[in-house]
């Protein structure tokens, strides 16, 4: 694993959603949501396939706007997120892996330029500023990351137009890890990777300082790594402490109360029902009817407690 105590991170890692609504076309995937992500959270965000997991990934990204609310988060926060389709390129691919680092290139662009101009003092400030984020072991750790990945040595100098869609996505995966973000934004992690690289993903994200939010239907993988459970389901979504296996016992929990309470709702719906027929039109008893009509009116309904299922049948 990578010595990630050596890594500056910035002060900020807090990401908020207020009254936040978005939308599919006419149909909104969640309305007026509010939750908060603190710094060093490890969250999974759960859901049924388009119940818009990735929306509100592009919605934090800023690629997609809300149509109601906002999404609060420091001008200085670092998000990082792994690119699924990466060009055919003939940048060496530990080059690609370090660009992922913005601060990095922009600190070795500015030092080439201060030798070109021979500007001394300046050259002192850049040169601090690379030992600050720890720059001069930055290759080593991009190597690691790909090491971590299964590239093999040979691998470091190919370019990336030399590797398969697949590989070129796990380039993309260690190029975001190298980032030092605040936020890593990972969707479905495990996808392209093999049995010992997915161990040691798993290994490197436990041991991640950042704040993760990570949409995986890899359960084992979630439970081993995340603190935290953002779940999406009828337009609405709800935070639960601990891992996957918590949130689901958490949740089945939930449901059997939905449906024991809407049990007894249809049960007393019912009886208030055939009271109000029964006594409507009675002299002495139409008030009480009148009145349990009125309860009926007022009453909140309890939806049947269900489960999202991948399945339809025509």
């Amino acid at each position: 694993l990578i010595p990630w105590s050596l890594f500056e991170y910035s002060p900020f890692g807090m990401l908020s959603a207020r009254d936040l609504t978005l939308r599919r076309g006419p149909e909104p995937l969640f309305e007026q949501v509010n939750f908060t992500i603190f710094r060093g959270n490890k969250v999974g965000l759960t859901g049924a396939n388009g119940s818009g997991k990735s929306s509100l990934f592009a919605a934090i990204r800023g690629e997609l706007s809300p149509d109601l609310g906002e999404i609060e988060r420091p001008t200085a926060l670092k998000i990082a997120h792994v690119e699924q389709e990466v060009a055919a390129s003939d940048r060496p691919a530990i080059e690609f892996v370090l660009d992922g680092d913005v601060e990095l290139r922009a600190v070795q662009a500015a030092i080439e330029d201060a030798e070109r101009r021979d500007a001394a003092m300046e050259l002192a400030e850049l040169y601090a500023s690379l030992q600050a984020i720890d720059g001069y072991r930055a290759r080593a750790r991009a190597a690691a990351l790909m090491h971590g990945l299964q590239f093999k040595p040979a691998d470091l100098e190919r370019t990336v137009a030399e590797f398969s869609g697949g590989w070129r996505v796990r380039l993309a995966m260690a190029r975001a890890l190298g980032s030092r973000a605040d936020l890593l934004l990972l969707d479905e992690p495990t996808n392209h990777l093999d049995l010992d690289a997915i161990v040691w993903l798993e290994e490197w994200l436990s041991a991640f300082p950042g704040t993760l939010l990570m949409i995986s239907h890899d359960r084992e993988f979630l439970d081993a790594i995340i603190d935290r459970v953002l779940h999406i389901e009828n337009r609405a979504i709800r935070g639960y402490s601990g891992n996957y296996s918590q949130f689901e016992q958490k949740r089945t929990e939930e449901l059997a109360l939905q449906q024991s309470l809407q049990s007894r709702q249809v049960r007393r719906i019912a009886e208030i029902t055939a009271f109000v027929n029964r006594f409507r039109a009675s002299a002495t008893k139409s008030r009480q009817a009148q009145s349990r009509l009125k309860m009926l009116q007022r009453m909140e309904l309890i939806v049947p407690a269900h489960v999202d299922s991948p399945f339809e049948f025509d």
